[in-house]
């Protein structure tokens, strides 16, 4: 069995904050005995604005949020998914939303950008992340110390071609941003119908609380395991969930119920 572990925070407009949080947040993940660490999307800046991210981008491989990230990964000798962070773009006015993987040795070693790109508009409350952000459009899946994971991130999870696509995983992660609204109504069950359809385990990391922006976000990060039961929850703000995920349960649901091999499309 190995130990895998989600981090829960309500991120600020202040990186430098946000950094230190996640370094909190993650020891202690590794002290639950956890191999690999999740962070949630948006995890070093949650702005005043969509457009205060394009300022805090950075170049592939340089950064205080990239040097942070591979220091946490080497200090705590853990697989670390970054959940999201701002990528420099080609374009001035966008970033990338990213999620970047370090190995134990704080070595980046896998990378996903965000394909999907949230659209929600619904009385006073409206969403557009097409105006600050470039869309993603390679699957990516990595093998770490817990398995090959597919990765995804927050609205991904509405578009279950996407999992498809990643092929056989043992675990799927989902670093999100969920709104209050939509999470209430949706997040829950698309994480479950992700872990029973692609039968494996999802871990998701959510940013979880009332921001300074004044966004409300869903929490809830949790693990669930193929059968798509929810393992563990963490309903609201910063903390950590943890959990183990058992690969001879997960070869045993594949063989009992062999949906998987069933597939004809």
């Amino acid at each position: 069995m190995s130990i895998v572990a989600a981090v829960q925070m309500v991120s600020t407009p202040v990186v430098e904050e946000n950094l230190a949080t996640a370094r909190r947040l993650v020891a202690e993940a590794a002290a639950t005995g956890a191999k690999l660490v999740l962070l949630p999307e948006y995890w070093p800046i949650m702005g005043m604005s969509d457009s205060d991210k394009v300022g805090k981008a950075e170049p592939l491989g340089q950064g205080a949020i990239q040097d942070a990230m591979a220091s946490m990964a080497r200090e705590h000798g853990i697989w670390l998914l970054g959940g999201t962070l701002p990528l420099a773009s080609s374009d001035p006015e966008k970033v990338i939303n990213t999620t970047l993987v370090y190995d134990p040795e704080g070595r980046h070693v896998g990378r996903y950008d965000k394909i999907h790109l949230f659209g929600f508009t619904k009385g006073t409350e409206s969403y557009n992340e097409s105006r600050t952000i470039v869309p993603g459009s390679t699957v990516g899946t990595v093998e770490t110390a817990v398995g090959k994971v597919g990765m995804s991130v927050c609205y991904d999870l509405r578009f279950p071609e996407l999992f498809r696509a990643m092929g056989a995983v043992d675990l799927i992660v989902v670093p999100a941003a969920f709104t209050y609204t939509t999470g209430r109504a949706h997040w829950e069950i698309l994480l479950r119908a992700r872990a029973i359809e692609n039968q494996c385990y999802v871990l998701a990391a959510a940013q979880g609380g009332t921001h300074l922006n004044g966004r409300r976000t869903w929490g809830h990060s949790m693990l669930v395991d193929p059968w798509g039961e929810v393992k563990a929850v963490l309903a609201e703000g910063e903390g950590v969930v943890h959990g183990e995920l058992d690969a001879t349960f997960l070869a045993g649901v594949r063989e009992s119920l062999p949906a998987l091999k069933h597939r004809t499309m």
